[in-house]
């Protein structure tokens, strides 16, 4: 936040950023019963229906005769709320409009019956955003709607979209109707520091009224940022672990805390988890793509934030599945975007260089001998660092600095910036990245990753954005693979493999999300008879458990590379003593 913002913040009056509620008659229904849930009181429209006080007068009503029935047991009353629930009530709009209404459905934790007629006398979310008279930059898709329509009434809640599909947007939404209906007065969202200045951006283009602080910079800067009392702040997660005994003696407290590319805190043991969980908080959001990356330790490592106790490592994939149905929301492209541009794969096998080809094979006999004379000695360290290894030289060989890859990737960008296009290449190495830099300077090559400042990544996806003569953008995958909007580029080339398949994904629809302009090429460059063609066929198994938890079907027990397979890859036996997982 700079300084001219945030003395904008001070210089407006309370009642220049509150709405004024709206000036019409509203049901009440606190007098029937006073759920401790979240409540968004929305005037209904104003010639919809005449509002009656239920405490002042009975309603008028037509007398009709039923025939006597036994009364409904109440362990039956759940199923009937949750089928009336999705029933649509009639309004003005949709009788004169064919467009689905969304409802506000019941969480399957409430099982009170006030709370939940409380839910069911809500109208529907199209109906409380035309009464709030909340505008869009752009109108939402049906599937957004959805979202926002799942995160409001939930204390705990993960919305695990596929990226591209706008999850920031639906949080936001979200967050706007809390603050208009002040069932929310301070805001917390946390995410990656390179991401800091994208939901500033996003922020100012969803939700325009609402006043943001930005914690950064050094201590003190950051004590006074933290004490403002604004609608909603953001704060990267390095900032939120070293400020945590500040938070504390500060005694801040939040309304809702979110978390974007919350698999950061999916170690159950680390800084980051244990100083988010700390947060006093009254609703707990999570947003992530890849809510399982390696094995569902991960989702157990969310859920403690989220929903703690409700999912344990001890579950099977199916039983977690289960467990977290009512907290998580998950939609893939595929299925919402029916005309989204098509994505399309291709794995570009290339054989190695004979220079390549001789330094692999010498490296690699060596590895193997290194640990077979080891013997129980070898640890997974070991096997690491020859998998490391090898895989460097499948980009370019140590001895002569010769690439097959790099060949093949020349000649795939003559192509994308002779037709004007512009292409994303990832790589797991900043290495690779700057050797890639000088070698394509002619594309105009430009440089993102964690090596550089906020300030210069930021300039660099301007330039590449606006400069036509930049067609290429080298990133890295820690730094480049998530938050990123580039739909305006068409080309996609993975140079080398990530460890699983769901980091890939992310890099991928960077390019291929909402708003791109065309169908978008993805290219896997995989060399022939080396270890990258032995981690691909385990990247693709790893997608099993991902699909298997959230889609509650019975699965792999892990995702990840396990001791057994990494020794696998060069046809070692796993030493006993080794029961860890990479």
């Amino acid at each position: 936040m700079t300084d001219s913002t945030v003395g904008k913040a001070w210089s407006l009056r309370q009642s220049e950023f509150e709405i004024a509620p709206c000036n019409v008659a509203h049901i009440s229904i606190e007098n029937i019963a006073t759920p401790g849930v979240l409540r968004v009181p929305i005037d209904p429209p104003r010639c919809a229906a005449v509002s009656i006080p239920f405490e002042l007068c009975a309603p008028k009503t037509q007398k009709f005769t039923f025939r006597p029935v036994a009364p409904l047991p109440v362990d039956q009353f759940n199923h009937v709320a949750e089928i009336a629930v999705r029933l649509p009530r009639p309004t003005r709009e949709s009788s004169e409009s064919t467009s689905p209404r969304t409802r506000i459905g019941v969480p399957a934790d409430v099982v009170k019956l006030e709370e939940r007629m409380f839910y069911l006398l809500q109208p529907d979310l199209e109906t409380m955003l035309e009464t709030c008279r909340l505008e869009f930059p752009r109108k939402p898709f049906p599937f957004q709607f959805e979202g926002i329509a799942f995160l409001l009434p939930r204390l705990g809640a993960i919305l695990a979209d596929e990226m591209g599909l706008g999850k920031s947007m639906q949080a936001i939404s979200s967050i706007r109707l809390l603050i208009r209906s002040k069932e929310a007065r301070r805001v917390l969202v946390v995410c990656p520091k390179g991401l800091v200045t994208n939901w500033k951006k996003e922020l100012e283009d969803w939700a325009p009224e609402i006043l943001v602080a930005i914690v950064e910079g050094p201590i003190e800067r950051r004590r006074w940022q933290w004490s403002l009392n604004v609608p909603v702040t953001v704060a990267n997660y390095e900032v939120l672990v070293r400020d945590r005994e500040l938070l504390t003696e500060l005694g801040l407290s939040f309304d809702l805390v979110v978390l974007d590319e919350a698999q950061r805190i999916k170690n159950l043991s680390s800084q980051t988890n244990h100083a988010v969980c700390n947060l006093i908080r009254k609703r707990s959001w999570a947003l992530t793509g890849t809510p399982v990356e390696n094995s569902s330790e991960d989702l157990v490592g969310i859920f403690n934030f989220v929903a703690p106790g409700q999912i344990n490592s001890e579950m099977s994939p199916r039983a977690m599945g289960m467990a977290a149905t009512d907290h998580v929301l998950r939609r893939t492209k595929d299925r919402v975007l029916k005309d989204l541009p098509p994505r399309m794969n291709r794995d570009e096998r290339i054989e190695l260089l004979p220079e390549q080809r001789e330094t692999y094979r010498l490296a690699e006999e060596e590895g193997i001998l290194r640990l077979s004379s080891m013997g129980k000695e070898a640890t997974i360290r070991h096997v690491f660092e020859l998998v490391l290894r090898l895989k460097q030289i499948c980009n370019f060989d140590t001895a002569t600095g010769s690439s097959a890859k790099l060949e093949r990737l020349s000649s795939e960008l003559e192509e994308v910036a002779s037709s004007g296009r512009k292409a994303l290449v990832f790589s797991q190495w900043v290495e690779v990245l700057k050797k890639l830099s000088g070698k394509l300077s002619r594309f105009g090559a430009l440089e993102y990753h964690g090596g550089m400042s906020t300030k210069n990544r930021d300039a660099t996806i301007e330039r590449f954005r606006n400069d036509p003569k930049c067609s290429v953008l080298l990133l890295s995958y820690g730094a480049g693979a998530v938050g990123l909007n580039l739909q305006f580029s068409q080309y996609v080339f993975l140079f080398d493999r990530w460890w699983n398949p769901a980091v890939e994904d992310q890099a991928i629809n960077r390019a291929h999300r909402i708003g791109a302009v065309g169908a978008v090429t993805v290219t896997r460059f995989l060399t022939v008879d080396t270890i990258e063609e032995r981690i691909d066929e385990v990247l693709s198994r790893k997608r099993a458990l991902f699909e298997t938890i959230l889609s509650c079907a019975e699965g792999p027990q892990s995702g990840g590379l396990t001791q057994e397979e990494l020794f696998a890859l060069f046809n070692l036996h796993t030493p006993r003593t080794i029961t860890e997982a990479a």
